[in-house]
């Protein structure tokens, strides 16, 4: 299920092992905020793993889940990314990377196997990591002559906003930022402070 005003993610990086038949398969679930962090931890444990026989991985990013990647490395298609997806999904989580990393253990698992390989390990995984729950937050710009000042600050006080940047040149500039669940409420005391012009920031 989505959420409009938060999301979930892992607090902090995890390691599972699941045994089947012989093949070992690493799980290793992390936190990531870019796709250019996620490359940079797969350099570091495709590194620490020279041997494995496949470094299979699913990746998805943004509070809405809109970035998703997975990749089987030489496994058949569709036996381990997808899994490995579908696991993450399962536990509603976004803004993190499981990489599982497989040894070979001498007896072919076939299709059904491995999709419940993979995905079981990064079960395993995700039982022990913590999840935690991020507030979305949305970043605004109040703006304003210096005749208004005070009511600036007030109305920044009252929303309970955390102020990003601001600037006192021609007129008066504060960069905020809000959780997205206060929304209705900037709109409510945008009434009541009329001097004061909002518009949403990039």
């Amino acid at each position: 299920m989505l959420f409009s005003n938060s999301y979930k993610t892992i607090l902090q990086p995890v390691e599972a092992l699941f045994k089947d038949r012989g093949s070992k398969f690493y799980a290793y679930a992390f936190p990531v905020r870019n796709e250019h962090d996620f490359k940079n931890e797969l350099k570091k444990i495709k590194s620490n793993t020279p041997d494995a026989t496949h470094h299979c991985y699913a990746l998805i990013l943004h509070p809405d889940k809109s970035f998703q990647k997975s990749n089987d490395d030489g496994e058949p298609s569709n036996t381990a990314g997808k899994p490995i997806l579908r696991a993450i999904l399962a536990h509603d989580l976004t803004n993190i990377a499981i990489v599982v990393v497989r040894y070979f253990g001498g007896t072919m698992l076939g299709v059904p196997g491995l999709i419940q390989a993979y995905h079981q390990a990064c079960n395993e995984a995700l039982k022990l990591a913590q999840s935690i729950e991020i507030l979305i937050e949305d970043n605004y710009q109040l703006r304003c002559e210096f005749s208004h000042e005070s009511e600036a600050h007030r109305f920044v006080k009252k929303l309970g906003a955390k102020i990003i940047t601001s600037s006192y040149d021609i007129d008066i500039k504060i960069n905020f930022s809000i959780a997205r669940s206060k929304k209705n409420t900037l709109k409510e005391l945008q009434e009541e402070f009329y001097h004061l012009e909002i518009i949403d920031a990039v």
